[in-house]
């Protein structure tokens, strides 16, 4: 996919002629346009059919434009174009770009992570499931996405209980010696040692799909059809065991059923609003059950619509390794809703279709996912005002001009002084930033000293490639949290000291022994702040202290694996 960028730029101060240059010169083709303030931050990416017609419509009399867009004209500097081959090609490349530079006056998703799927790839001698994060087109069969991860592994956990599916990672071809404990406990039929043939364990695999697809009748109907015959044979032990296997079966799918009719495919799109917030539920259905959902939130969405908040959704949620299922229930009608279409088609590799029903069933699904939606929302602004809460209690506490949006936390983990690492997390403008995060190995220290271990991850963050580097470089925080008390706190200080940065406000958490309440140990003082446990500020600085001690903990344990001898085991469970 080749795309043509129009980069007109000027040295010209005047804004006006600036634009009025370009704006003649736009070309008449699909493709994105970019518009820039006067710092040249990215404010604003879209995508037309005609790039001319659309980019100038911008500038039209006022009067017809919406209050945000009002805003952003009164902003814009200067623009960019890229050309594309196809109006299709420009949603996709809108999509990216987005996700890439966040501008912002686009409706962007606070999201990046990759879901998981259960793989079962039905077309190999003896299929085992296992859990992926990338969907491919391989002739396997994938169910997702799970949403959140809970249900997955509980669907897994009920298919190990119920169906003898074996769970190794083994090549299986009948000349095995012995079994392992799985057949011991009647939980795999050993195929591995010829005792169960392929023909019979792809019967298994028959019920596991169906039970995946949530075609629970026809599977349960199969599995009584057996009981009867084995019944009927005097074979009681099966006949009772095939009984306990439907009686789970019934129980666990309808704990997930909603709909009792529909067996498609589908996504269901509810929003809510309250004041400026907007939170946008989607429901998981998978063969009439409810396998997951997942919310975005905007604590300020009072400029967008809920057509540009469902198209925006979908562009960028789908625009990652997501199956797009048969049918996508939105609340309303969107803007290029037939193009988004013809994407999810050609990306499923089968007609979507995107429906908004008025009544019936798919409407009452429509409200159900509204209903989760006002929830989640109201979740959210308890948050939001309690991280309020908590920011402008901790600019109280630290004497800061403003309340802070960016704390870096860090703590040291080692075993008896082995294998000592740090970590370092980020919590920005309300959220844990993943991204953001960094691990270190100790390098200069050794054994067990943390005050020395903690000056020399401060050093690397703050006077390293961390904070040098373009391409390594992170903004510096408003706040270090350091967990620990006095002792790590003056490591932390030493090192900032000898580095050539703006000062930074630093302060230690850590609790005494026997004690609930959290402690903050702040420079030149000599007795530390007592937090009450239910504080918002408390709350606020031992989330990040817990993240930071859990993100140190893996990276040591990591390390302290690949330092012993793994002892290889004959078998390995897929999940």
């Amino acid at each position: 996919m080749k795309h043509t960028a129009q980069h007109n730029s000027t040295q010209s101060p005047m804004k006006s002629m600036t634009l009025g240059t370009k704006l003649v010169s736009l070309p008449n083709q699909p493709g994105v346009y970019i518009f820039k303030n006067a710092q040249g931050d990215m404010i604003y990416i879209g995508k037309a059919a005609i790039l001319s017609d659309r980019v100038r419509s911008y500038f039209q009399n006022s009067a017809d434009l919406s209050p945000k867009v009002i805003v952003l004209v009164s902003l814009i500097h200067d623009l960019e174009t890229i050309v594309t081959n196809s109006e299709l090609e420009a949603l996709l490349l809108e999509s990216n770009l987005i996700k890439r530079h966040r501008p912002q006056f686009n409706v962007v998703l606070r999201d990046d992570k990759q879901y998981p799927y259960l793989r079962f790839p039905i077309k190999e001698k003896f299929p085992r499931l296992s859990i992926v994060r990338r969907v491919k087109k391989d002739k396997a069969l994938y169910f997702g996405p799970y949403v959140p991860t809970g249900a997955m592994r509980e669907t897994i956990k009920v298919i190990r209980k119920v169906f003898p599916l074996a769970t190794c990672t083994i090549d299986i071809d009948g000349t095995a010696d012995r079994a392992c404990l799985e057949y011991e406990i009647k939980r795999c039929m050993a195929p591995c040692t010829g005792n169960q043939s392929q023909e019979d364990y792809h019967h298994i695999v028959r019920q596991v799909r169906m039970f995946l697809e949530g075609r629970d009748q026809e599977l349960v109907e199969s599995l009584r059809q057996e009981m009867m015959t084995a019944a009927d044979q005097e074979n009681f032990e099966e006949a009772a065991r095939l009984r306990d296997r439907i009686a789970k079966i019934e129980k666990t799918l309808e704990k997930q059923r909603i709909t009792q009719i529909n067996t498609i495919d589908q996504d269901v799109l509810g929003i809510a609003r309250a004041g400026s917030a907007a939170d946008l539920q989607i429901l998981f259905v998978r063969g009439g059950l409810l396998i997951g959902r997942k919310d975005f939130y905007w604590n300020d969405a009072e400029g967008n619509s809920d057509p540009e908040l469902i198209r925006s959704t979908i562009e960028q949620f789908y625009n990652k390794d997501i199956l797009p299922p048969k049918e996508l229930l939105v609340p309303s009608d969107f803007p290029d809703k037939d193009l988004v279409k013809t994407w999810l088609s050609e990306k499923k590799g089968a007609a979507v279709r995107i429906l908004v029903p008025e009544r019936g069933g798919k409407h009452h699904l429509l409200k159900l996912a509204e209903e989760n939606a006002a929830a989640a929302l109201e979740n959210h602004r308890q948050r939001h005002n309690r991280e309020q809460e908590a920011r402008k209690e901790l600019q109280h506490v630290l004497q800061l001009a403003q309340p802070p949006n960016r704390i870096e936390g860090f703590d040291i983990s080692n075993t008896m002084g082995t294998d000592s690492v740090a970590s370092m997390v980020v919590w920005d403008n309300g959220r844990m930033k993943k991204s953001d995060y960094r691990r270190f190995k100790i390098k200069t220290v050794e054994g067990a000293n943390d005050f020395a271990s903690m000056e020399e991850v401060i050093s690397r963050r703050y006077g390293g490639t961390l904070a040098t580097e373009e391409h390594k470089a992170l903004p510096f925080p408003d706040v270090i949290l350091i967990d620990g008390g006095a002792g790590q706190l003056g490591a932390a200080l030493a090192a900032l000291k000898q580095l050539p940065i703006p000062p930074i406000s630093v302060f230690g958490l850590a609790k005494a022994k026997r004690e609930k309440e959290e402690r903050i140990f702040l420079p030149g003082e000599s007795s530390p702040i007592i937090l009450p446990p239910t504080s918002p500020i408390s709350h606020l600085v031992q989330m990040i202290r817990d993240e930071a001690h859990r993100f140190a903990l893996r990276y040591h344990r990591r390390l302290r694996t690949q330092s012993t001898i793994p002892i290889q085991p004959q078998r390995k469970r897929k999940f």
